[in-house]
């Protein structure tokens, strides 16, 4: 668990203004982004039925919180993402391909073991899905939406910057993305982590997609964990923006064409997890009863640090952080929300 503040870091806004900037930035963001990609934004639940197999299970250690309810038999389990429910509600609400919806949630991960600059007990992210047709499950067209998310960035950001002409002191994101592959990654830099990898490739390039997220790589290990029921492996990756401040890469989004029949049958195999093959959400799935999709989450307390050139997570959040993060960031002058 490493804190870093950097010397002599200053909020460029002071609390106030911070709040307000944070508000106004995600209208302006959620507005370009539903324009780019045909989006409708839907309400979402905070909780589902722990028997539904909607739930996000994320690297499969993590635990949900759970709760029962007086006055049903169900246990309910709050969301981890909506990675799942949001395909059903395609479904549901009878979406046709090229259009989608959007929506906010706010996830609790109570075994998140790295309570640092980026990361929070307290999740919270756009979330978003699309009806594609069988011809878009392909790589173009996973790389044309990520190059969608990111103009949609970079345009509030200069919006933003128009707005708050103080802000105009932070660097400019990289419009231009640049496509790497996980395994292309393992093999530029054999020696290094997962992470000193996306730090190294994204220092150089400043917005930088990773494909193919969750399967073996030829050192037998994953570049990163991911379900098996939602994503395709060979068609996701994560955006990643390079933030001078931090010295790091910061990932935004974790995103993909998700699932067919024929690719969950295989990643429920390869995972171990063919229990799953019971639950109503994955009967439906392996069935062909739901449509085919792209969709990911999208940070909001990490894209406000971006675009506000702050240093920790919690000056644009409020969490519970642990007594060496408090002390860290009293001494160093930042404020925790």
């Amino acid at each position: 668990m490493e804190i870093k503040i950097p010397d002599g870091y200053k909020s460029i806004l002071s609390v106030y203004d911070t709040q307000k900037a944070i508000s106004l930035l995600k209208r302006l963001f959620e507005d370009r982004l539903a324009a780019l990609l045909n989006l409708y934004r839907v309400s979402a639940p905070l909780f589902v039925d722990s028997d539904s197999g909607l739930n996000d299970n994320l690297n499969g250690y993590e635990r949900p919180v759970s709760f029962d309810i007086l006055r049903s038999d169900a246990t309910a389990q709050v969301v981890q993402s909506l990675a799942k429910w949001k395909r059903l509600a395609l479904k549901r609400y009878n979406f046709f391909p090229g259009k989608g919806l959007y929506t906010d949630m706010d996830a609790i991960r109570r075994d998140e073991d790295e309570l640092d600059n980026l990361h929070s007990v307290y999740v919270d992210q756009w979330d978003w899905e699309k009806v594609i047709l069988p011809e878009n499950r392909n790589i173009d067209y996973l790389k044309l939406t990520v190059m969608d998310i990111v103009k949609a960035l970079c345009d509030t950001q200069d919006t933003m910057q128009a707005i708050y002409p103080q802000l105009q002191c932070l660097p400019k994101l990289e419009r231009n993305v640049t496509f790497i592959t996980s395994q292309e990654l393992e093999d530029m830099y054999p020696d290094m982590t997962a992470k000193q990898r996306e730090n190294a490739f994204t220092r150089e390039h400043k917005t930088v997609f990773i494909i193919g997220i969750g399967g073996a790589l030829r050192s037998g290990k994953p570049h990163d964990g991911r379900a098996p029921d939602y994503d395709d492996w060979s068609l996701n990756g994560d955006i990643l923006f390079w933030c001078d401040w931090l010295d790091c890469a910061i990932e935004i989004s974790s995103m993909g064409i998700r699932v067919d029949p024929e690719s969950l049958d295989k990643q429920l195999r390869l995972s171990g997890c063919d229990d799953r093959r019971e639950l109503p959400y994955h009967k439906m799935l392996l069935n062909g009863e739901l449509p085919l999709t792209i969709g990911g989450g999208i940070g909001q307390s990490r894209v406000s640090m971006l675009l506000l050139g702050k240093a920790h997570i919690g000056e644009v959040q409020v969490s519970i952080w642990d007594k060496h993060t408090e002390e860290v960031c009293a001494e160093k002058g930042v404020m925790l929300l």
